[in-house]
């Protein structure tokens, strides 16, 4: 489950459909049959074991997200895959419903996905041979290719499915080759304070920058006091 706001909305509801389904629950606090049906999703979801995720939004805090679903009363529930919207329910319905809602979404596992989740190189490379781009195997295949130092194979692969959070991710490890591995805490650190010096006038240093905060990922304390410092410096 992702508490959803008016600027994550664009990354962990409409790019994140391009992987699984996500469901959205637009609520608030002072909504009492919100607080029944929350729960009940909550639940059903996490028992797809990840084929479908939860987005759930406070309408009171987050407005731009209500309004752009025109939303009249809640709680209103939609289904959003490969970035539009599939189906979708208002109100607190009780949990049979919810499930069959849920049951609907769930993509039945394939052969490719079975390989994929195997995750050695020879499945991985089989699951492409069914599915040439099976979101979960190039990105799984790419890492490893990364991991192997052959970068170019593995940007070459990444380019047949949507860019992610994860997708970018591996992108950056690949680009980074020998230099992704930053060490510790104190290492990395003082790597990013050496690079802010030249990425205004470096575009190769800029590069490494932002690929290195791509390997800290989004939930790292530090990736916001970093991305603001190198807007400061090229800005």
């Amino acid at each position: 489950m992702t508490d959803v706001t008016d600027a994550t909305f664009a990354r962990d509801v409409l790019q994140r459909s391009q992987e699984v389904p996500v469901v959205v629950d637009l609520w608030a606090e002072w909504c009492g049959p919100c607080r029944t049906l929350g729960p009940i999703l909550e639940r059903v979801v996490a028992e797809t074991g990840g084929k479908v995720a939860l987005a759930k939004v406070d309408i009171d805090s987050n407005p731009q997200v209500a309004a752009s679903f025109a939303v009249k009363s809640i709680p209103a529930v939609f289904a959003i895959s490969g970035g539009k919207v599939v189906d979708s329910f208002i109100g607190a319905l009780p949990e049979a419903a919810v499930r069959e809602f849920v049951a609907g979404l769930a993509p039945t596992e394939s052969e490719a996905d079975r390989l994929a989740a195997r995750g050695d190189e020879a499945s991985l490379r089989q699951a492409l041979e069914l599915q040439h781009d099976h979101p979960v195997a190039v990105v799984a295949l790419a890492e490893l290719l990364a991991g192997q130092g052959k970068s170019e194979e593995a940007l070459a692969l990444l380019t047949r499915v949507p860019e992610t959070a994860e997708s970018r991710r591996v992108a950056a490890l690949a680009r980074l080759g020998e230099n992704g591995g930053a060490g510790g805490d104190g290492q990395l650190e003082a790597r990013l304070d050496a690079l802010l010096d030249r990425v205004k006038d470096d575009e190769a240093a800029r590069r490494e920058f932002v690929d290195l905060l791509e390997m800290l990922g989004s939930e790292d304390p530090r990736t916001p006091r970093y991305r603001r410092a190198l807007a400061s410096r090229l800005f």
